[in-house]
């Protein structure tokens, strides 16, 4: 009987023992406490001597946790878990996590840099009067292009894509909105259209645009563009400046029929336990110096106006990733288009995705 007491008694004392450290580890990945805080974001996405500058500002430690997609980082927030306190989805993400009740409305009054950013970028139909979220980087969809393998030859718009000279030189995205949405502009579209009439019409335009497709890639695209493997890709801004900059004969264009105009925004999520804390982190980041800063080492374009004056003068009069406001009137924000509609896209792109091979 003693015996069986005993061996209780040590039972009691390891759990007690294993739940204290247990709580101590927590408390020091983030996971609870006024002074730390979790930052949920994608891959080198931020300049980490920010963090640092932050940590040191504040008094806070910041538990800095990476995503690869907008699908992931919903589904690892919706099931708990980890307390993440700030998160950066993309705009058609915020709408979905809206809805889904997984976002804690912001208390402005707590972000005074705020008016730093450009009213463009504010107000928008995925987050009215930026309830929710406030813009982090900004940019666009188009075309890397290398006239130096196309004979001199410059592209300016979608239908350029279709010229029979650039048989096998074309590299795509791996994405069913931006691909779908080379068929819907060059069309006269929107890219959020959900006519299934049009819808078809623009795969079928799409089928013919094959001939001079090479590939349908995922994030190499920007090494394969440098390398000269193609001479021409249709991805993202940020992909292109990056491409750019390993590569100076590349150029980019947003086409002049139109585009998307894409953002990825700071929001707290319900699972935040420091809210104080993710107001002060976002305030930060906001502070024009500092997005100035993370503008530079991230390589994207910032929405903070006020930043634009700390940024080197050929980043900022760039207008392939600074364009006016004219042309970003001709874009669009990709909308939430439901589960249905985005099945069907999806449906559409794996039918074209097929059809190449």
């Amino acid at each position: 009987m003693k015996k069986l007491l005993r061996f209780f008694i040590t039972l009691l004392v390891t759990t007690a023992v294993l739940i204290f450290i247990n709580s101590r580890l927590n408390a020091s990945e983030g996971y609870s406490g006024e002074n730390t805080l979790t930052v949920y974001n994608w891959g080198d996405y931020i300049d980490p001597e920010l963090i640092k500058s932050f940590e040191k500002e504040t008094g806070i430690k910041v538990i800095y946790e990476t995503f690869d997609s907008n699908e992931a980082m919903m589904t690892k927030i919706e099931q708990g878990g980890t307390n993440y306190d700030v998160a950066v989805p993309s705009e058609y993400t915020i709408m979905k996590m809206v809805k889904k009740r997984q976002l804690i409305p912001l208390d402005h009054s707590k972000l005074s840099n705020l008016v730093n950013i450009d009213k463009r970028f504010m107000d928008l139909s995925f987050d009215p009067k930026n309830k929710y979220s406030i813009p982090y980087f900004w940019g666009t969809v188009g075309i890397v292009y290398n006239p130096s393998m196309l004979n001199g030859k410059k592209i300016a718009s979608w239908e350029d894509l279709w010229d029979p000279d650039l048989k096998n030189q074309i590299l795509l995205i791996d994405g069913a909105r931006e691909v779908m949405g080379v068929g819907l502009n060059s069309l006269g579209y929107s890219l959020n259209d959900t006519n299934r009439n049009h819808l078809i019409e623009a795969q079928k335009k799409l089928e013919t645009l094959m001939p001079n497709v090479k590939a349908i890639v995922g994030d190499e695209i920007k090494i394969l563009l440098a390398n000269e493997e193609a001479a021409v890709g249709l991805t993202w801004s940020g992909e292109a400046s990056e491409a750019i900059s390993n590569n100076e004969n590349l150029d980019y264009v947003v086409p002049k029929e139109g585009s998307n105009l894409w953002f990825d925004n700071m929001v707290i999520p319900k699972t935040a336990k420091n809210i104080e804390g993710a107001h002060q982190f976002i305030n930060f980041m906001l502070d024009p110096k500092n997005a100035a800063k993370n503008a530079e080492y991230v390589g994207y374009s910032t929405p903070n106006e006020q930043a634009l004056q700390y940024m080197p003068k050929e980043m900022v009069n760039d207008k392939r990733f600074y364009p006016s406001p004219e042309l970003t009137k001709k874009l669009e924000v990709y909308e939430n288009l439901g589960k249905k509609n985005l099945a069907y896209y999806n449906e559409l792109f794996l039918q074209f995705k097929m059809y190449k091979d």
